[in-house]
């Protein structure tokens, strides 16, 4: 094996120590509630799938954090990476489900574990029925994401031409992009009934206030440590902005699990496995330079978080499977890696005919 290979599997040492660990306890758990081979063998796969599935579906969530964090100091980089990663794991697989359970059923945070242990079919019904305001606030919050990366008038590498040089130019136009937002909300919001309507409004502008609150926060923090110390920029509003950005990135794969069990202890095990490979490949993008390498890497990245905040609009509408959102960021971060290599393929063989 290369060593280059060898270096970068190095990057998943932690990940695959959590898969051991997650996956033993998935069949242990599998056991316990089952008492048969089978029935242990499925929620072992189970955990395996869930566990795939949120990779899939953070490919982009990883690219996001190395775009932020080749800015921040290593010591801001290492804590997100540390500390983030279990506010990641533990705040947003454990204790966000369980605190929508708290507002939505009235109850108590140990009434609500014992109903996931005890009662989990009425459990999963109580996250699905909260379904909307997530899917609005955190549509809302990625929609905004994508779109302050494109209305950018110092943005000059494009990778769809055509597209975004325009929408680069509009950028000049403050605001435009809150009204383009806001334009989306009150379409959608004509399409439900009347009762989730004003649910749909009212969540998604939360989430548009939730943005906008963060970068106002985040600038206003790292302003303040630059004043008392040159190498704190990029700190803890960078790491605020981080965490928001990883929480609704989260919404549509805990809320998808359900879709395969009803157990917030097989979710919490299968997502945090997910999680851990998320934090791998950030800190593999980060170290190796990999965004710097491939040009389009980024674009493809706020490409697929456009059409995963666009598809969690929809599903407030309709049923969309977790699997097509998936496979559908996956699919254009491999095209805009792809887009890359022919680039940089291209530059090489300029470079060298114009040698010869």
């Amino acid at each position: 094996m290369s060593s280059s290979s060898s270096s970068t599997l190095g990057y998943f040492r932690w990940a695959f120590i959590v898969t051991f660990v997650g996956l033993v306890l998935g069949g242990v758990l599998g056991w316990q509630s089952t008492g048969t081979v089978s029935g242990t063998l499925t929620v072992f796969f189970i955990c395996a799938v869930l566990a795939v599935l949120e990779i899939s579906l953070s490919f982009d969530n990883a690219i996001v954090n190395a775009n932020k964090l080749k800015d921040m100091t290593p010591v801001w980089q290492q804590r997100f990476l540390t500390w983030g990663i279990l506010i990641a794991v533990f705040g947003m697989r454990i204790v966000f489900p369980l605190l929508i359970v708290v507002i939505a059923a009235g109850i108590g945070p140990i009434d609500a574990i014992v109903l996931a242990a005890s009662r989990p079919e009425e459990y999963s019904r109580i996250m699905h029925e909260a379904h909307l305001p997530i899917a609005a606030f955190g549509g809302t919050f990625l929609m905004m994401v994508g779109l302050t990366f494109f209305f950018n008038h110092e943005k000059d590498v494009h990778w769809v031409e055509f597209l975004e040089s325009r929408v680069a130019r509009f950028a000049t136009i403050k605001g435009v992009e809150i009204a383009f937002v806001l334009l989306l909300i009150m379409l959608f919001s004509q399409l439900l009934p009347e009762a989730d309507a004003s649910t749909f409004v009212h969540a998604a502008v939360y989430g548009l206030l939730t943005f906008l609150l963060v970068e106002v926060l985040g600038g206003v923090l790292d302003a303040s440590q630059k004043t008392m110390s040159e190498a704190a920029k990029g700190g803890l509003g960078a790491f605020i902005y981080l965490e928001v950005l990883d929480a609704s990135f989260s919404f549509d794969g805990v809320i998808g699990a359900f879709a395969l069990t009803q157990n917030l202890f097989i979710i919490a095990i299968g997502l945090g496995i997910g999680a851990m490979y998320v934090r791998s490949m950030t800190i593999m993008l980060v170290e190796k330079g990999t965004l710097a390498e491939y040009r389009y890497l980024e674009h493809g990245a706020f490409y697929a978080i456009l059409i995963l905040s666009v598809i969690m609009y929809v599903q407030t509408l309709y049923h969309i499977p977790e699997v097509i959102t998936g496979l559908g960021g996956a699919g254009l971060i491999g095209l805009s890696l792809w887009s890359s290599i022919r680039y940089n393929r291209r530059e090489q063989a300029h470079g060298a005919e114009a040698l010869t």
